[in-house]
Formats: structure tokens, C-alpha cells, sequence
């Protein structure tokens, strides 16, 4: 996939995460492409679905499962615009995908290199190939904003 090829595919998964942000939710958003065709999306719903993994990740994986009917998502690209937390990276190991494209790092929670590297465990069975920091700043921007309106809300 070339580097182009996954910032249209990222800005597709921002408009998932403005999504999320309308709704009040934290603006992350997911894409799941299988070659050149979207099989899933997501974004972030915890609030909404009183649930705790319902992740864009998740959604997302979830969505292209019963897409391809199979929890094997093999030769996928998972487009995110936020780092994954430790749930959803090893949901993105357990599922099989291909490659993991995503935006903002995320210093606090990330699971692909900020605070720890679940894709680089060695007792692995399946490898993911990571490339993080597409479209950071844009990705970045949405989430301070989310965050900086929230706060003010409550002041």
C-alpha cells in the first residue's frame, strides 16, 4: 500500500472518528480494507453501548468478521486515528490482521510503541507490521479539541 493510499484511508477513518465526537464520545475512528476495498468501519460507542470494549478497533474488527465470516482477518490493513490500547492491540494480533496504520501516539494508554509494544512481544504467533504516525497532527488536533471542549463545558 503505498503512503498515499493509507492517508486516504486514514482520512476515512477521521470522518468515523468525527463520528464518535458528535455523538460525545472520544473521536477515534476505524477502517478495516482488505486490498483496495473497506470491508468494516468504526468508531468509539463505550458510552452509548454500556460497554467498556467497544472500542473503534473493536467495532471495527467486529464488523469485518461477520464481513468475511471469520474471525480471521488475514491480508487486512487496520486503519486507526489513535494508537491502539492494550485490548485492541492484541484484538489486531488475535484477529490476524496484516498491517496496523495509525495516527496520533498515544503517551498515556498506547500499545504499539508509546507505553509498551504489544507487536513486538516474542512469543507471538502472528506478527502485525505497524507504521504509526500517519496523519499525527490532524488525528492529534481532533482529540485536543474533543478534549479542550469538554473542559470548557464543564467550567
Amino acid at each position: 500500500m503505498s503512503p498515499s493510499r493509507d492517508q486516504e484511508f486514514l482520512q476515512l477513518a477521521l470522518a468515523q472518528a468525527r463520528s464518535a465526537g458528535q455523538l460525545g464520545e472520544v473521536p477515534v475512528g476505524a477502517i478495516l480494507v482488505r486490498g483496495e476495498q473497506i470491508i468494516a468501519s468504526g468508531f468509539n460507542r463505550p458510552i452509548a453501548a454500556h460497554d467498556p470494549t467497544a472500542h473503534a478497533e473493536i467495532q471495527a474488527l467486529r464488523s469485518g468478521a461477520q464481513t468475511l465470516q471469520s474471525y480471521r482477518l488475514t491480508d487486512t490493513t487496520l486503519y486507526v486515528t489513535l494508537e491502539p490500547c492494550l485490548m485492541c492491540a492484541a484484538a489486531i494480533v488475535h484477529a490476524r490482521v496484516r498491517r496496523l496504520v495509525f495516527g496520533a501516539w498515544d503517551p498515556r494508554a498506547g500499545a504499539a510503541g508509546s507505553m509498551l509494544d504489544v507487536f513486538a512481544l516474542p512469543g507471538l504467533n502472528h506478527r502485525v507490521d505497524v507504521f504509526g504516525g500517519v496523519l499525527a497532527e490532524e488525528c492529534g488536533a481532533l482529540l485536543r479539541k474533543f478534549f479542550e471542549d469538554r473542559r470548557l463545558a464543564r467550567d
